[in-house]
């Protein structure tokens, strides 16, 4: 349908196709097709030139180009979207964890490229540990049969086994450190879960294809039972039904 809005505006403000067109640097022809075709959305700078030109809200004139812009669903929690887990910049990772004063979860099933991709990252979890920072790793049972299963669909040199040990090789260097615990669980296997205070990331596991190849979606927190809270409860229930994990177990023998 016809931008009526558009149209009707330009008459109370007395202003031609024309004369629009030079406020805009547009030629005529252009400013006739805003009016005419039906969803027709003009460049942002054009649309903020009209609106100024005609004194009137660009919402009024243009109103799909706002709500395209400010989401005002549940959507609103969504802060970014990655098509592959390895999209997500390294920065992101680190500022979500540097920022985190209560909670660092990490509920991925290996957890392992977490060790490759953020230097001293065992360092960081000690000192946010020690200043009351909750600190969880929910990770696979590298001996289980979910393991064995996923390791067949991977068909990968480095098994899945293998990289829940070198998560737990790291985790025992924190030993003692307070408020770091780790627990067993096998349901999290196509779907892992990083919280980091309010935000959170989230990647569900695609077919076979290992972690970094997967999606993820950046969440943060804005409403009550909404998407952050729906996979933070996720988290909650299956690192309360998991097995503890012996840290100390883990840890290097002394020197």
């Amino acid at each position: 349908m016809p931008n009526d809005a558009l149209r009707k505006a330009m008459a109370e403000a007395k202003v031609t196709e024309r004369e629009l067109a030079e406020r805009c640097g547009v030629d005529s022809k252009t400013v006739a097709r805003w009016i005419t075709e039906d969803g027709r959305l003009p460049h942002p700078r054009h649309r903020w030139a009209a609106s100024e030109a005609l004194g009137v809200d660009e919402a009024m004139l243009w109103p799909d180009a706002i709500r395209k812009n400010v989401k005002t669903g549940p959507d609103r929690e969504v802060a970014a979207v990655y098509p592959h887990r390895s999209d997500c910049p390294k920065s992101v990772w680190r500022a979500l964890i540097a920022g985190a004063d209560r909670e660092l979860t990490f509920a991925g099933y290996t957890n392992y490229f977490l060790w490759l991709e953020i230097p001293n990252l065992r360092s960081v979890l000690r000192r946010k540990a020690e200043r009351g920072c909750r600190v969880r790793f929910l990770i696979g049972d590298p001996d289980s049969e979910v393991t064995r299963r996923r390791e067949e669909a991977e068909q990968v040199p480095l098994t899945v086994g293998t990289r829940i040990r070198i998560t737990l090789d790291e985790l025992g260097k924190l030993a003692g450190a307070p408020g770091v615990e780790a627990r067993y669980g096998d349901e999290h296997i196509a779907l892992s879960v990083f919280v980091f205070d309010d935000e959170m990331l989230v990647t569900p596991h695609l077919a076979r294809l290992v972690g970094h190849d997967s999606p993820m979606i950046h969440l943060r927190r804005v409403q009550e039972d909404g998407l952050f809270d729906r996979f933070a409860y996720h988290a909650a229930e299956l690192w309360r039904t998991g097995r503890p994990v012996d840290l100390t177990a883990r840890a290097a023998p002394p020197e």
